[in-house]
């Protein structure tokens, strides 16, 4: 990923909300560190956004838009929530 292309997480927040119907730039994310998603890193690039953690690099969330319907892939997420977790830990 290019750095003149990524941007931080505050830049899907209109996508958070379609997805998960809430503000999310403030949940809490983790995949080993925990951080809030407003300071993950973002790649806007087609076909789709790939979201990183600021520390270890991993890719947490993937959304891709295919005829209409998002896509969403968090795998890379141990955990997503804002007080209650929404994404457990595996």
């Amino acid at each position: 990923m290019d750095a003149v292309d990524a941007v931080d997480g505050n830049a899907i927040g209109g996508l958070l909300i379609d997805v998960f119907g809430t503000e999310m730039t403030a949940a809490n994310s983790s995949c080993g560190t925990s951080r809030p998603v407003a300071e993950l890193v973002v790649c806007r690039r087609a076909p789709g956004t790939v979201v990183r953690c600021r520390i270890c690099g991993s890719v947490l969330m993937l959304f891709v838009n295919a005829h209409g319907v998002t896509c969403v892939d968090l795998d890379g997420l141990a955990s997503l929530g804002r007080g209650q977790t929404l994404i457990p830990h595996r």
